[in-house]
């Protein structure tokens, strides 16, 4: 009963073909999907979006220049951190349109255009990457997805997709880790931008991507029966105006603490509390009051996760829960599926996505016209 958004969120057929080729020292690696989705607004191929009948999800070559070093150049996935469907310091792009009506998990991870350069050693490794084009998220436009629209201040889809402009600008990403002592400690870093249009220009009418960097750590470690992890990150949000123009982002600080364990053979259980906290708030509050728009965000943000898994037929069906729920925002998003193995070529699978909120402009409380459940059918050969 969504009046801004058609019945059927996704009715794409997919054919994925993969080619790795080793030629002396240099392994290339190319996967490209091919797609054909009726429900589809846009069928123009973008491939920095998705749209369009074919998402090339890498084209990448690798090699190895020195005894120390792995280079990797182009079209290809990237992430990093210790979060169980929660970043903080995996700052590559993400497809949330994706996540949220029904395609395989794979396609969160959206594709970055850049080269990674990665260096090892006794005392620690580090990655550098550069993109040297800024890759954003796919993010919700209210092509397939309702949203809650500031501007009109009521929710929107297809009556109102956003249109963005994207900085022409480059983006930056490093990771220094090391094992010590069966910790697994990493510091992050990042230049670049807001990966989602969280900017506005009143001049241009158009979102954008205000300028952000990062830092941050993370430790992941076995603590009794299971394993733990912890992160950090600092958004530093420092474009002129930050923390009292409400057409930019604030500057935030975000943690996250896990835990996941197998409870029994075949049966595991994670769990993740998570927070964001806002800096400047009462800035915040001030520059939304001075356009007269509605306050719609606390200081800090908390929200609890939960993961059950459960294998049975000698593991060939996999039973899935994964529950997100803010007690600050009194809201929840609830992942469920089953999916079986039929043999090693066919998998069928069954899932939903459904929210609730006692808001409709918190961050899952925009979503509950867009409850859906889906079914796939996947063929590998």
């Amino acid at each position: 009963n969504d009046p801004y958004e058609d019945q059927f969120s996704l009715g794409e057929t997919r054919l994925q073909i993969g080619l790795q080729k080793d030629i002396g020292p240099v392994a290339i690696n190319i996967v490209s999907d091919f797609l054909y989705d009726p429900i589809a607004l846009n069928q123009h191929v973008d491939l920095q979006t998705g749209n369009g009948w074919v998402d090339l999800r890498e084209a990448n070559i690798a090699f190895s220049p020195l005894d120390f070093m792995d280079i990797k150049f182009g079209r290809q996935i990237l992430t990093w951190g210790t979060g169980d469907l929660i970043f903080i310091n995996d700052l590559f792009p993400k497809d949330w349109q994706a996540f949220f009506i029904g395609r395989d998990l794979e396609y969160l991870k959206a594709p970055s255009d850049a080269l990674k350069s990665s260096f090892f050693s006794d005392y620690g490794n580090l990655d550098f990457i550069y993109t040297p084009w800024f890759n954003a998220d796919r993010s919700i436009t209210g092509e397939r997805v309702t949203y809650w629209n500031p501007m009109l201040n009521s929710l929107a889809g297809r009556n109102a997709i956003i249109e963005s402009e994207r900085p022409d600008e480059g983006e930056y990403a490093l990771r220094l880790y090391k094992t010590i002592a069966g910790n697994e400690l990493a510091l992050y870093g990042y230049y670049g931008f807001w990966k989602s249009p969280l900017g506005f220009d009143v001049n241009t009418g158009l979102a954008n991507y205000p300028k952000m960097r990062s830092l941050g750590a993370s430790i992941r470690r076995p603590v009794w029966k299971g394993i733990a992890n912890f992160e950090a990150g600092y958004y530093d949000s420092y474009e002129q105006g930050s923390g009292t123009n409400p057409f930019i982002p604030n500057s935030e600080a975000r943690f996250l603490l896990g835990y996941e364990q197998e409870i029994v053979k075949n049966f595991s259980i994670g769990v993740q509390y998570y927070v964001e906290w806002m800096q400047d708030y009462n800035g915040y509050v001030s520059g939304q009051e001075d356009i007269g728009q509605m306050v719609t965000r606390d200081e800090v943000r908390h929200v609890l996760t939960n993961r059950l898994t459960l294998l049975t037929h000698q593991q060939n069906v996999t039973w899935s829960l994964f529950t997100f729920f803010s007690p600050s925002d009194v809201d929840a998003y609830f992942r469920p599926s089953v999916a079986y193995k039929a043999t090693d070529e066919w998998l069928l699978e069954l899932g939903g996505n459904f929210f609730v909120g006692r808001e409709e402009y918190t961050f899952f409380g925009q979503f509950v016209n867009n409850n859906n459940v889906y079914a796939a059918i996947r063929y590998s050969f």
